[in-house]
């Protein structure tokens, strides 16, 4: 498990509307930033910040076509950090489980 891109990740997502962008990224496919700006109450100045950060956390990725910068949505870090939520819910889930057999043993004796 890769801790710095589920660090990444996290941090990234701490912001709402960053994760309003993915959103919006996520509904269109591709979208420049000033077409993810008309869908938010924030500069497109604000959004190449936010979108930078994305990409650094690997949830964006970028295409140059012509003078257009187009972003997507990179499936990997959110697959990475999915996996490691997945796994960091099983071992609660185990551990509950435990207690619960603990505990009904317990009301047994």
């Amino acid at each position: 498990m890769d801790h710095d891109v589920v660090d990444g990740v996290l941090a990234a997502l701490a912001d709402p509307t960053r994760r309003q962008l993915l959103d919006l990224l996520a509904s269109h496919g591709q979208a420049t930033a000033t077409t993810l700006a008309g869908g938010l109450p924030v500069s497109r100045q604000a959004i190449v910040k936010h979108l930078t950060v994305l990409d650094s956390a690997g949830l964006v990725g970028s295409v140059k076509i012509g003078r257009e910068v187009r972003y997507a949505v990179r499936s990997e870090a959110l697959d990475t950090t999915a996996r490691w939520m997945a796994s960091l819910a099983a071992d609660w889930d185990r551990r509950l489980a435990r207690i619960k057999r603990l505990a009904e043993a317990a009301e047994q004796d």
